[in-house]
Formats: C-alpha cells, sequence, structure tokens
C-alpha cells in the first residue's frame, strides 16, 4: 500500500493590498509582515518586536487594526489589507498623515507608520461608538465618548515610541479626530490636550470665522 502523500507546506494566495491584487507562492508559515516586507517590498509596515507587542506593524485588515506579525499571510487572503503607504490619495495625505508631520509625532520614525495605521482605526472606533477601557459610560445610546487625551492614550495603547513622542502623537490623533468631524480645515487648530474631538471641531471653525 502506498504511503500518503506529504502534507503541502506551501500555497498560492492572492492578496488585495492597497487596491491592488498580489498573487504570491508563500510557506504556510510566512506571516503578513514578512510577506509584506520581504515579497511585495512594501517596507513602510516594521518589524520591531516580531511578538505582537510594540505595534510597530500595525496595518489595517477590512479597516481594523492588526499586529501583521501575528496573522499569517495565508489568513489574509480574502480581506483587503491597508498599509502605510496605502492611506494617501495620490498626492494627498491622509489627515492623519499630514496632522503627524504638523505637530512633530514622530522622533526617529519608525514607529510611525504603525502609529498612523492605528489612528486612523481609532478615529473610526471612537466615530462608531466603541467605548475603551476608560470610557465611563458605555450603554450603546451614550454615543462616542468624548475623545479626551485619556481615550486617546488608551486606544493607542497597544502602539510603542521607544523615542516617547506621546504628547505630539496624542495632538495628532485629536487633530485628525477633529477634522474627520467636520472642522474643515485644520491647518490652525490647537493643540489639543483633555478635550473632545467636537469641541475641537468647534475650535477651528471659530478660529476661521
Amino acid at each position: 500500500m502506498a504511503p500518503p502523500p506529504a502534507p503541502s507546506h506551501g500555497s498560492t494566495i492572492t492578496l488585495d493590498i492597497n487596491g491592488e491584487q498580489h498573487t504570491l507562492a508563500v510557506d504556510h508559515r510566512t506571516t503578513l509582515l514578512d510577506a509584506l516586507r520581504e515579497r511585495l517590498d512594501l517596507i513602510g509596515t516594521k518589524k520591531g518586536c516580531d511578538q505582537g507587542q510594540c505595534g510597530a506593524c500595525t496595518v489595517l485588515l477590512d479597516g481594523r487594526r492588526a499586529v501583521a506579525c501575528l496573522q499569517l499571510a495565508v489568513a489574509a487572503e480574502g480581506r483587503t489589507v491597508t498599509t502605510v503607504e496605502g492611506l494617501a490619495d495620490g498626492g494627498q495625505l491622509h489627515p492623519v498623515q499630514q496632522a503627524f508631520l504638523d505637530l512633530d509625532g514622530l522622533q526617529c520614525g519608525y514607529c510611525t507608520p504603525g502609529q498612523i495605521c492605528s489612528a486612523v482605526a481609532v478615529i473610526e472606533e471612537h466615530a462608531a461608538g466603541w467605548p475603551s477601557a476608560v470610557t465611563g459610560d458605555v450603554r450603546p445610546e451614550a454615543g462616542p465618548p468624548p475623545l479626551t487625551a485619556e481615550e486617546i492614550r488608551e486606544r493607542m495603547s497597544g502602539n510603542l515610541c521607544r523615542c516617547s513622542a506621546y504628547v505630539s502623537i496624542v495632538q495628532a490623533v485629536a487633530r485628525a479626530a477633529a477634522a474627520r468631524a467636520g472642522a474643515g480645515d485644520t491647518a490652525d487648530a490647537p493643540e489639543i490636550t483633555g478635550t473632545t474631538a467636537a469641541a475641537a471641531a468647534a475650535a477651528v471653525k471659530k478660529a476661521a470665522a
């Protein structure tokens, strides 16, 4: 009796990354992080701890943040992957990217792509009314909680910055959230600490009047 065939250790997969289809053969053990960096040359996503603890490799999977070092590439097939390279609209930076530049929310820059991807998801999660560990009223009917500095710090706590640019990162997330809330031109937005995105939007509108 012939022995059973040896199990296959690889597959050919197609990944939807930043709106483009990429077909490649991968070992089943290949992480999404390694597929992005080593196979597709999308090196904006950084390899930090490789253990899911630092957030440097954060990408968006179907719009929700995920650490790419703990996500197998084969498990990402059929899902929409967005990396930091896919956030800008042509030559127009994403509002989060622009806020990080305007408010100097970086130093060495290594963690910045993961910080930005995480911030994009944080703003959408907050707008959808998702609570965090520091949210006081978690009832669905309460709506989104005030996006205070404490809320931003808690929601961004999975992303570490070894240069400690946290103050500017919080301000950048708050400014981008204010832009999403309808503040319009936020070039003169105040540096936001301990306030809400809605209040920031109102302050920007008042300044522009």
